[in-house]
């Protein structure tokens, strides 16, 4: 049967890189109002995609000002489960087009990748899902529900409503969520936990106006200078967090190597790491506090002026077990107990992300593991952590407790998703696709599941 199947997925596999191709050059960026035409365009190919391929019902849907999101359904055969898959067919921002090596919305092959945003993240799981369903003739031994969502880069604002309202039409006794990774070229991987994630906005003021640089400095506090030393209470001289309350949690036995850390990451000659303890420890299970923008005068404009105030936006992630809003609760009276020279902070509270980690036994685990394993040609399955954070995966737990839910990826870690130069591995995503044609025969072996 696997023989088989692979055989099939080879067959097919053109039409769904070329259906792949379509979808990339669709610009489907939620978070930009200019482009919100393009993700209601987006999601009427994708619905056609789906019903083309033989789903028995498809259907476009949204939930208030939410973004369009595509159902599809296959009925399970008389006493087969049913498989949830999810993907997402909004895209990040491409940012500065210019250091983009080829246009962000052209897919392009350069030796063993396409490029563009969203080739990979998460355009091929959509694909993926669809080239699973073709390799078994459009008759899988498992009931099929395809969920493509619309506004995962921009925070899921309805998702939860979304699969309320919609609860017993995603009903399923397995999901499979295509959003994660692998641990490496030719390592497959199952995901078993990710951080949380909040954010926060601090403004910081010292003045009720700009006021000269000479007459007053030396005595008088800017906020731009009072905002750095803020901000820099948040981490020990290390480089570890410094925020009390925060919960640190235990990954897994997993050797990240100095030169893959580098190459990958792309730090500089000379830099050091930051934090202690193993580098998995640090990027899967342990709390970590980024300072992701500035606002304060332009270099370009700047006088000799002391800046009343100045704001910052802190992003904080947060390690599977620990409970996001009492993070963001630590994070918040954090800064506000330690103002620098007695200046006014105000903390405005941002998203908030739950973390999530499951324990991955029983047989539909044991069903990935084993496709996994024939795909990347007897290679073992890692389980393994993200640093990032998917905080609708919780949800999903949340709304469906009963169902296993398999956390998989076309990403590898050079994909450099919601960077320039975003990238699918070709061989890599033929494996993706292989583990999800196998993985759907493997759990009508086993028979319902959860």
């Amino acid at each position: 049967m696997s023989d088989a199947l692979t055989s099939r997925l080879h067959d097919v596999l053109p039409s769904v890189l070329s259906d792949l191709d379509h979808l990339v050059r669709i610009p489907s960026v939620w978070a930009q109002p200019e482009h919100r035409d393009d993700v209601r365009r987006s999601a009427t190919e994708v619905e056609r995609l789906l019903r083309e391929a033989g789903f028995a019902r498809t259907k476009i849907v949204s939930v208030g000002d939410g973004a369009p999101a595509v159902i599809a359904h296959h009925p399970a055969p008389e006493g087969a489960p049913t498989v949830l898959l999810y993907a997402h067919h909004d895209v990040q921002p491409v940012g500065d087009e210019s250091l983009w090596t080829s246009p962000p919305f052209e897919p392009t092959q350069r030796g063993d990748r396409l490029f563009a945003r969203g080739a990979a993240d998460d355009k091929a799981g959509i694909a993926a899902h669809l080239a699973a369903f073709r390799a078994h003739g459009g008759q899988p031994p498992v009931g099929v529900t395809v969920f493509v969502e619309g506004e995962e880069e921009s925070g899921s604002p309805t998702l939860v409503e979304l699969l309320t309202t919609y609860r017993d039409e995603l009903a399923a006794d397995a999901i499979v969520i295509a959003d994660s990774a692998n641990w490496d070229v030719g390592v497959p991987a199952l995901t078993v936990s990710l951080r949380g994630l909040v954010d926060c906005e601090v403004t910081v003021r010292t003045l009720d106006h700009a006021v000269h640089s000479g007459m007053w400095g030396g005595v008088v506090p800017d906020a731009l200078t009072t905002l750095c030393r803020l901000v820099a209470t948040l981490h020990d001289a290390d480089g570890s967090v410094a925020v009390e309350g925060l919960h640190h949690g235990t990954a897994a036995d997993l050797t990240y190597p100095e030169d893959r850390l580098r190459a990958e990451s792309g730090v500089l000659d000379g830099v050091e790491q930051i934090g202690t303890g193993s580098v998995v420890q640090r990027l899967w299970a342990e709390p970590a506090i980024s300072v992701i923008g500035i606002d304060a005068t332009p270099v370009d404009i700047a006088s000799n002026t002391l800046s009343p105030s100045a704001r910052a936006k802190i992003s904080m992630r947060v390690a599977p077990g620990g409970d996001a809003e009492a993070h963001l609760d630590a994070l918040q009276r954090h800064l506000e107990q330690h103002a620098p020279f007695g200046a006014k902070v105000e903390v405005t509270r941002g998203e908030v992300g739950s973390p999530y980690a499951v324990d991955a036994t029983g047989p539909a685990y044991d069903a990935a593991r084993s496709a996994f394993r024939d795909a990347w040609d007897g290679t073992e399955p890692v389980d393994m952590g993200m640093g990032g954070s998917i905080p609708f995966i919780a949800e999903f737990a949340r709304i469906f407790p009963d169902a296993a839910v398999l956390v998989t990826g076309v990403e590898d870690p050079d994909t450099r998703a919601h960077g320039i130069d975003e990238g699918l591995h070709l061989a890599e995503f033929e494996r993706v696709c292989l583990a999800e044609t196998l993985l759907l025969q493997r759990l009508a072996d086993v028979g319902p599941v959860s």
